[in-house]
């Protein structure tokens, strides 16, 4: 059991994403939340410390220093797993809102480590992955259990995102594509073309869930920059084409900031599909972020490293979101005779 007074770091605290995750959180837990990131001067003006996710050995004394850390909040990505292990030795919590499928595999393997503390730690948090995970489970069980899971993502071209979401998006552009293109309806964007992505929940999902096919695919909101965007896909391989648009799309906004996620899950005769809408990419997903800390704080979650999808306690998220705009469609098909 925590103790009251234990404290929750958000490190990246004010970032795009890690400020509203503190601003949740510090309503839910008045006096306990602890801005920390690398830039020493901007933590220290919040009243934080300088926590470098790059520095697991600083990290360890940050944590040390403070002492009754309860959980941490990753509003950044580490190069590696070492920070989360640092967390998990020490019996922290720890919520990782970060996409990567290599980074999230590394976490995942510290199980036992997780299990051994007392500690919890929830991976794919945020909208994709995230939203698309619980949507996942939930068209896959609407189906009695999916053969396949069409995953569908729209992004307001019009947000501004923070660094590492832009460069995250333009590397994975880079990427070969894993499968085709697919049209499909988007609840308030109508029909419209996506292309595969590399998200990581397409690459968790079929452990946890037991599916064997799965694929994410992303639009955004202005379809002409979906169709320009996804045609210098070959041309993105290049280093320095990747760093021209990196710096594009960090200063260039043309679009709005609604994004919709669908899931889609089939099984011979069956289909089942799943959507949210909402407003500010970000923000949602540091209130994914943060309903996911406070579970851990005052629920019932069982030691180990989980998925979102993973946590029963979770299913019901995205009806809590409702309160904060997002709206969730469902639809299943009766089998044809």
């Amino acid at each position: 059991m925590q103790r009251k007074s234990s404290r929750i770091l958000v490190v990246g605290g004010y970032g795009a994403v890690g400020a509203t995750v503190v601003r949740a959180l510090d309503g839910w837990f008045p006096g306990r939340v602890v801005v920390a990131g690398r830039d020493e001067a901007r933590a220290r003006g919040l009243g934080g410390v300088r926590a470098d996710v790059s520095d697991p050995d600083a990290f360890r004394r940050t944590l040390a220093e403070l002492g009754d850390v309860a959980a941490v909040v990753l509003c950044v990505e580490p190069p590696d797993t070492r920070v989360a292990r640092v967390c998990l030795e020490r019996g922290v919590h720890l919520v990782d809102i970060g996409a990567t499928g290599r980074l999230l595999d590394g976490v995942a393997d510290l199980h036992d480590l997780a299990a051994g503390s007392g500690a919890t730690a929830v991976l794919s948090v945020g909208v994709a992955p995230g939203l698309t995970n619980l949507l996942a489970r939930r068209a896959h069980e609407a189906v009695g259990g999916a053969e396949r899971i069409d995953l569908t993502v729209l992004l307001g071209a019009g947000e501004r995102h923070g660094a590492d979401a832009v460069r995250w998006t333009v590397e994975g552009l880079a990427e070969p594509p894993p499968g085709a293109a697919l049209r499909t309806t988007l609840p308030g964007h109508g029909m419209r073309t996506a292309h595969p992505f590399p998200f990581s929940d397409q690459h968790t999902l079929p452990a946890t869930l037991g599916v064997e096919r799965v694929t994410t695919r992303l639009c955004l909101d202005s379809r002409p920059l979906t169709a320009a965007l996804f045609g210098l896909r070959a041309a993105a391989r290049r280093p320095a084409v990747r760093r021209t648009l990196t710096a594009a799309f960090s200063r260039v906004h043309l679009g709005g900031d609604g994004f919709a996620v669908r899931a889609d899950a089939r099984r011979g005769d069956l289909h089942a599909a799943c959507a949210v809408t909402g407003r500010e990419q970000s923000r949602v997903t540091a209130l994914v972020a943060s309903y996911v800390t406070r579970e851990l704080l005052t629920g019932s979650a069982p030691p180990g490293v989980h998925h979102i999808e993973q946590l029963p306690s979770l299913a019901g998220l995205p009806e809590t979101l409702t309160a904060h705009g997002l709206s969730v469609w469902q639809h299943a098909d009766t089998p044809r005779p």
